[in-house]
């Protein structure tokens, strides 16, 4: 059980509660100064992530392309605190250890104290301050809020006494990388077990080629409908019930993903009924990423009730030639999904249209073989599933372990002194 202080005090801060007896707080502008120093385009580019803090901006995937004109990006320095205005209530904010250039819609303080920066980093980055952030933050739209500046110089900074930060970023240092390490090594096993999968559905595929002629996808479907276009249908015709809206993030791979339910109001649903879904109609995803790929398709479950599909889902009726859920295997198998990048290249973005979605080649056995491959492929690879989803979960509790490990000591709800 770890150790905690003998002695705690109210901190007079709501987000922060009881402390320690003998730490402190500052506001922010006594130890921080705001400075936008711009006009330096040729220093290295960085950006601040939420799970990675400052760091150099190609290290990391990023969408965010750089502006042409860089003279608009501030330079910043080691030690200095850097903020994403728009992304601090979900903790993009942390203390550089570089010299380079951030975005001119990024806040920038340099250090007017004599605090150690390795603690005051893991601090500004803990869930406990991320909190704050959110309540010093005011909606500019739907799932984006701005920190309020004059409420961010106002925070409270908490300090320990400068032997405590340093034993507290020392321990942090120490046992994050711990759990980094078995997190990196479960990851590792995920992907190996994935290639795994991977490698038994593509050997049941190529039987499939074996059994049967190839097929285009508009030869084995009565229909395919996008989603509807543009204003038509946004988060704000959303409603608590009626018509189920299916997005991007319920279409899994060969699998239908039934959280973050989204609904519009069955009489607005009727007005869309032209993008309408039904059980046993298959679902292609025409957005897609490293973990969700371009193309995976889910079959439509039961029970759904009214539905439709939103923008970049296309659905797909299966004709008499194909079962549905062979064709959402099939449109999921990893020699679909390299077929599917092929004939999406050439746009800015990687995405498919109903035309390439027509356009995609498919085996074609029978009907009864292809009911038996599709079972026997999901026999041979549940095992593997259920050993991605244990590691996954295991993932999942020590970036929960390691959050609440940080937020207990830089608050103080553990003693790390005597730690070594």
């Amino acid at each position: 059980m770890s150790k905690t202080y003998t002695q705690y005090v109210d901190s007079g801060v709501s987000w922060l509660g009881r402390i320690p007896a003998g730490w402190t707080t500052k506001p922010l502008w006594s130890m921080f100064e705001r400075i936008k120093d711009v006009g330096h385009p040729d220093e290295q580019m960085l950006s601040v992530f939420r799970d990675y803090g400052v760091v150099a901006k190609d290290s990391r995937d990023n969408l965010n392309k750089t502006a042409e004109n860089r003279n608009i990006y501030q330079l910043v320095h080691p030690g200095w605190l850097v903020t994403n205005r728009m992304k601090a209530w979900q903790g993009s904010v942390g203390i550089s250890g570089l010299r380079g250039i951030v975005s001119g819609h990024y806040i920038c303080f340099a250090p007017r104290h004599d605090a150690d920066s390795r603690y005051l980093n893991w601090l500004f980055r803990s869930a406990a301050y991320t909190a704050g952030y959110a309540l010093q933050s005011r909606g500019v739209r739907i799932g984006q809020a701005e920190i309020d500046n004059d409420l961010y110089r106002a925070m409270p900074v908490l300090l320990p006494p400068i032997d405590e930060q340093r034993n507290i970023a020392d321990y942090l240092d120490r046992e994050t990388t711990r759990v980094d390490t078995l997190i990196e090594e479960q990851q590792r096993l995920i992907e190996m077990l994935r290639e795994r999968r991977d490698s038994v559905w593509a050997a049941c595929v190529e039987e499939a080629r074996h059994l049967g002629r190839p097929a285009a996808v508009r030869r084995v479907i009565e229909s395919i409908v996008d989603g509807p276009f543009g204003s038509s249908l946004t988060s704000a015709h959303y409603s608590d019930e009626g018509a189920r809206v299916i997005r991007l993030g319920n279409i899994g791979v060969n699998e239908f993903k039934n959280g973050d339910a989204a609904f519009i109001p069955l009489d607005y649903a009727k007005k869309l009924e032209a993008h309408t879904v039904a059980q046993g109609d298959v679902v292609v995803a025409g957005l897609g990423d490293d973990k969700m790929p371009l193309g995976r398709a889910a079959v439509v479950p039961a029970a759904l009730g009214p539905a439709i599909v939103k923008a970049d889902c296309y659905r797909l009726r299966p004709n008499e030639r194909v079962g549905a859920g062979y064709l959402a295997w099939v449109m999921s198998a990893p020699q679909t999904r390299s077929q599917i990048m092929m004939l999406a290249r050439g746009s800015t973005r990687a995405r498919l249209n109903t035309r390439v979605v027509q356009q995609v080649e498919i085996p074609l056995p029978g009907r009864d073989t292809q009911d038996a491959l599709v079972a026997r492929s999901n026999a041979e690879t549940a095992n593997i599933d259920r050993l991605i989803a244990e590691s996954e979960r295991f993932v999942e509790l020590a970036r929960e372990r390691r959050a609440a490990l940080i937020t207990a000591a830089v608050t103080g709800q553990i003693d790390v002194r005597d730690i070594s």
